[in-house]
């Protein structure tokens, strides 16, 4: 029993663990290069500024709600969005002007990188919409529900 509840927590910390706590811990001790970073994808300093302040939060609440199993669907979908949007607006691979399958290749780096950002996203949607069509729905009807994970391990110890 106990085996089963460190799977499972380890498998969705193991998740969250780029967001929670290393990125939301670089963003808050690298803000101006985040902010930096964030130019890219806006003209305005207060825009860039609050994207990073933004990301951060997502980060942090939505890591800790996939952690814990409250409104973990909820929060999984929404860090699936958050992994699939900086995918498109910050690893742009298909703008880099040296794309090449053999040898070095910044293009290249950066299409792991976007393809990376999706293989997390389709992780955090195993979590928010369930391994079929049936528990997907879920997210619909109920989308603040949790898949409680942990709910084996309590009913078993209350025995």
């Amino acid at each position: 029993m106990v085996a089963a509840l460190l799977v499972t927590f380890l498998s969705r910390l193991v998740l969250v663990l780029l967001f929670f706590p290393f990125s939301a811990f670089d963003k808050a001790v690298n803000f101006k290069l985040a902010t930096r970073q964030a130019r890219q994808a806006t003209a305005s300093d207060t825009l860039a500024r609050g994207l990073i302040v933004a990301g951060g939060v997502v980060e942090v609440v939505m890591s800790l709600g996939v952690l814990t199993g409250v409104a973990d669907r909820f929060c999984a979908f929404v860090l699936a969005g958050y992994c699939m949007v900086t995918a498109v607006v910050w690893k742009r691979f298909w703008e880099q002007t040296d794309f090449r399958l053999r040898g070095p290749s910044a293009g290249r780096e950066v299409f792991w990188d976007f393809l990376k950002n999706l293989a997390v996203a389709g992780g955090f949607l195993m979590i928010a919409l369930g391994p079929d069509a049936r528990s997907a729905l879920h997210l619909v009807y109920e989308p603040f529900s949790s898949t409680n994970p942990y709910a084996s391990f309590s009913a078993g110890m209350l025995r």
